[in-house]
Protein backbone atom coordinates (compact mmCIF):
# COMPACT_ATOMS: atom_id res chain seq x y z
CA UNK A 1 0.00 0.00 0.00
CA UNK A 2 0.95 3.24 -0.18
CA UNK A 3 0.60 6.48 2.09
CA UNK A 4 0.70 10.08 0.35
CA UNK A 5 0.83 12.56 2.51
CA UNK A 6 -1.13 16.02 0.97
CA UNK A 7 -0.40 18.76 3.60
CA UNK A 8 -2.11 19.04 7.08
CA UNK A 9 -4.37 15.88 8.32
CA UNK A 10 -4.62 14.59 4.76
CA UNK A 11 -3.30 11.56 3.32
CA UNK A 12 -4.23 9.35 -0.08
CA UNK A 13 -4.00 5.87 0.79
CA UNK A 14 -3.74 3.38 -1.78
CA UNK A 15 -4.39 -0.47 -1.68
CA UNK A 16 -2.35 -2.63 -4.33
CA UNK A 17 -5.67 -3.21 -5.77
CA UNK A 18 -5.71 0.37 -6.82
CA UNK A 19 -8.87 1.02 -4.07
CA UNK A 20 -7.87 4.79 -2.93
CA UNK A 21 -8.85 6.92 0.16
CA UNK A 22 -8.45 10.56 1.17
CA UNK A 23 -8.54 11.21 4.44
CA UNK A 24 -9.84 14.68 6.04
CA UNK A 25 -9.75 17.15 2.96
CA UNK A 26 -8.80 20.69 3.90
CA UNK A 27 -10.01 24.10 2.78
CA UNK A 28 -7.90 26.83 1.31
CA UNK A 29 -8.45 28.91 4.69
CA UNK A 30 -5.45 26.42 5.80
CA UNK A 31 -3.09 27.96 3.83
CA UNK A 32 -2.10 25.03 0.88
CA UNK A 33 -4.33 24.57 -1.96
CA UNK A 34 -5.28 20.56 -2.13
CA UNK A 35 -4.09 19.30 -4.83
CA UNK A 36 -6.54 17.38 -7.26
CA UNK A 37 -6.99 14.43 -6.27
CA UNK A 38 -9.99 11.46 -6.69
CA UNK A 39 -11.03 8.96 -4.25
CA UNK A 40 -12.94 5.89 -3.78
CA UNK A 41 -13.70 6.51 0.14
CA UNK A 42 -12.80 10.30 1.85
CA UNK A 43 -12.97 9.68 5.70
CA UNK A 44 -14.09 12.99 7.49
CA UNK A 45 -13.23 13.16 11.27
CA UNK A 46 -14.82 15.93 11.93
CA UNK A 47 -16.62 18.61 10.20
CA UNK A 48 -14.61 21.52 10.54
CA UNK A 49 -13.42 23.30 7.14
CA UNK A 50 -9.65 22.37 7.34
CA UNK A 51 -10.71 18.52 7.49
CA UNK A 52 -13.87 18.09 5.42
CA UNK A 53 -13.43 20.10 1.98
CA UNK A 54 -15.24 16.47 0.32
CA UNK A 55 -16.23 18.22 -3.40
CA UNK A 56 -12.71 19.22 -3.67
CA UNK A 57 -12.15 15.32 -3.85
CA UNK A 58 -13.17 14.18 -7.45
CA UNK A 59 -14.66 10.55 -8.33
CA UNK A 60 -17.39 10.11 -6.42
CA UNK A 61 -16.40 8.91 -3.19
CA UNK A 62 -17.91 7.09 -0.75
CA UNK A 63 -17.84 9.68 2.47
CA UNK A 64 -17.86 8.22 5.90
CA UNK A 65 -18.10 11.21 8.59
CA UNK A 66 -19.62 8.46 11.51
CA UNK A 67 -18.25 5.94 13.12
CA UNK A 68 -19.07 2.10 12.85
CA UNK A 69 -17.96 -0.52 10.72
CA UNK A 70 -17.60 -0.48 6.98
CA UNK A 71 -16.10 -1.74 3.76
CA UNK A 72 -16.12 -0.85 0.30
CA UNK A 73 -14.03 -2.38 -2.47
CA UNK A 74 -12.19 -4.76 -0.35
CA UNK A 75 -11.15 -1.87 2.38
CA UNK A 76 -12.25 -2.40 5.90
CA UNK A 77 -12.36 0.61 8.16
CA UNK A 78 -13.50 1.60 11.56
CA UNK A 79 -14.50 4.92 12.59
CA UNK A 80 -14.21 5.31 16.62
CA UNK A 81 -15.68 7.86 18.75
CA UNK A 82 -13.36 10.63 20.08
CA UNK A 83 -13.31 13.55 21.41
CA UNK A 84 -11.62 17.04 19.89
CA UNK A 85 -10.81 18.27 23.25
CA UNK A 86 -9.81 17.17 26.69
CA UNK A 87 -13.86 18.25 28.55
CA UNK A 88 -15.97 15.66 26.79
CA UNK A 89 -16.74 17.48 23.48
CA UNK A 90 -17.84 20.70 25.29
CA UNK A 91 -15.21 22.70 23.36
CA UNK A 92 -14.74 21.29 20.04
CA UNK A 93 -17.12 18.98 19.65
CA UNK A 94 -16.81 14.76 18.54
CA UNK A 95 -13.27 13.38 16.34
CA UNK A 96 -13.40 9.94 14.29
CA UNK A 97 -10.62 7.92 15.16
CA UNK A 98 -10.39 5.67 11.30
CA UNK A 99 -8.79 2.79 11.55
CA UNK A 100 -7.78 1.05 7.91
CA UNK A 101 -6.83 -2.16 6.70
CA UNK A 102 -5.08 -2.11 3.52
CA UNK A 103 -2.85 -4.96 2.10
CA UNK A 104 -3.07 -6.00 5.38
CA UNK A 105 -1.45 -3.10 7.07
CA UNK A 106 -3.33 -1.75 9.62
CA UNK A 107 -3.36 2.13 9.41
CA UNK A 108 -4.77 4.20 12.04
CA UNK A 109 -5.84 8.32 11.43
CA UNK A 110 -6.29 9.83 15.16
CA UNK A 111 -7.87 13.10 12.94
CA UNK A 112 -7.78 15.77 15.25
CA UNK A 113 -7.96 13.74 18.72
CA UNK A 114 -7.74 16.33 21.53
CA UNK A 115 -8.29 13.83 24.43
CA UNK A 116 -5.69 12.26 26.09
CA UNK A 117 -5.61 8.75 25.84
CA UNK A 118 -7.44 6.25 28.14
CA UNK A 119 -7.61 2.33 28.62
CA UNK A 120 -11.11 2.54 26.69
CA UNK A 121 -9.67 4.23 23.44
CA UNK A 122 -6.61 2.37 23.01
CA UNK A 123 -8.36 -0.96 22.96
CA UNK A 124 -10.55 -0.08 20.96
CA UNK A 125 -7.75 1.71 19.01
CA UNK A 126 -6.32 -1.85 18.69
CA UNK A 127 -3.22 -2.93 16.59
CA UNK A 128 -1.73 -0.56 14.90
CA UNK A 129 1.18 -0.80 12.23
CA UNK A 130 1.02 3.03 11.08
CA UNK A 131 0.08 5.69 13.43
CA UNK A 132 -1.19 9.03 11.51
CA UNK A 133 -1.12 11.40 14.87
CA UNK A 134 -1.84 15.38 15.15
CA UNK A 135 1.02 16.80 16.84
CA UNK A 136 1.00 20.69 17.04
CA UNK A 137 -1.76 21.03 19.97
CA UNK A 138 -3.98 24.06 20.58
CA UNK A 139 -6.88 22.43 18.68
CA UNK A 140 -5.13 19.01 19.12
CA UNK A 141 -3.38 17.02 21.17
CA UNK A 142 0.23 18.21 22.43
CA UNK A 143 3.79 16.45 21.11
CA UNK A 144 4.14 15.18 24.69
CA UNK A 145 1.28 13.30 24.44
CA UNK A 146 1.42 12.52 21.03
CA UNK A 147 4.35 10.48 22.29
CA UNK A 148 2.42 9.26 25.33
CA UNK A 149 -0.15 6.99 22.03
CA UNK A 150 2.41 6.34 20.53
CA UNK A 151 3.95 4.37 23.58
CA UNK A 152 0.79 3.13 24.51
CA UNK A 153 -0.36 1.73 20.65
CA UNK A 154 3.31 0.73 19.81
CA UNK A 155 3.19 1.14 15.89
CA UNK A 156 6.08 0.25 13.67
CA UNK A 157 5.81 3.72 11.50
CA UNK A 158 4.65 6.71 13.03
CA UNK A 159 4.18 10.16 10.99
CA UNK A 160 3.12 12.96 12.42
CA UNK A 161 0.60 15.48 11.01
CA UNK A 162 -1.62 18.77 11.85
CA UNK A 163 1.58 20.90 12.86
CA UNK A 164 3.12 24.18 11.36
CA UNK A 165 5.04 24.68 8.63
CA UNK A 166 5.79 27.46 7.06
CA UNK A 167 2.76 27.83 4.68
CA UNK A 168 0.13 26.58 7.09
CA UNK A 169 -1.51 29.65 8.87
CA UNK A 170 -3.75 28.09 12.10
CA UNK A 171 -2.12 28.81 15.51
CA UNK A 172 -0.41 25.80 16.08
CA UNK A 173 3.50 24.48 16.82
CA UNK A 174 5.57 22.71 14.62
CA UNK A 175 7.17 19.34 14.57
CA UNK A 176 9.86 20.05 16.62
CA UNK A 177 8.76 19.22 19.88
CA UNK A 178 7.22 16.26 18.65
CA UNK A 179 10.55 14.62 16.85
CA UNK A 180 12.53 15.54 20.26
CA UNK A 181 10.76 13.00 22.19
CA UNK A 182 12.47 10.20 19.90
CA UNK A 183 15.88 8.97 19.70
CA UNK A 184 17.24 10.76 16.62
CA UNK A 185 18.70 7.83 15.04
CA UNK A 186 14.21 6.70 15.17
CA UNK A 187 13.31 9.81 12.72
CA UNK A 188 13.86 9.89 9.47
CA UNK A 189 13.22 12.69 6.81
CA UNK A 190 11.58 11.68 3.58
CA UNK A 191 12.37 12.72 0.35
CA UNK A 192 9.68 10.75 -1.63
CA UNK A 193 6.29 12.07 -2.23
CA UNK A 194 4.97 8.77 -0.64
CA UNK A 195 6.10 5.69 1.61
CA UNK A 196 4.99 2.16 0.28
CA UNK A 197 4.35 -0.67 2.72
CA UNK A 198 3.41 -4.73 2.62
CA UNK A 199 2.72 -6.39 5.58
CA UNK A 200 6.24 -8.42 5.11
CA UNK A 201 7.17 -5.05 6.45
CA UNK A 202 5.97 -5.21 9.33
CA UNK A 203 6.23 -8.94 10.38
CA UNK A 204 9.60 -9.08 12.41
CA UNK A 205 9.82 -6.90 15.58
CA UNK A 206 11.28 -3.47 15.44
CA UNK A 207 11.38 -0.11 17.37
CA UNK A 208 9.09 2.63 16.47
CA UNK A 209 10.36 4.65 13.24
CA UNK A 210 9.05 8.26 12.92
CA UNK A 211 8.77 8.92 8.86
CA UNK A 212 8.99 13.44 8.64
CA UNK A 213 7.91 14.25 4.95
CA UNK A 214 10.12 17.08 3.46
CA UNK A 215 7.75 19.96 2.23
Amino acid sequence: MIIKPLGHSCFLLKESTGTTVVTDPYAKDVGLQLPAVSADIVTVSHHHSDHDNVKAVSGNPLVIDKPGMFEEKGVHILGIDAKHDEHGGKVRGGNIIFNFRMDGVNVCHLGDIGQKPSPLVIEAIGPVDVLLIPVGGNYTIDAEIAKDYVDRLLPSVVIPMHYKTDKINLDIEKVDAFLDCFDEKDVSYVRADHLEFDRADFDDEYNTKVFVFEK
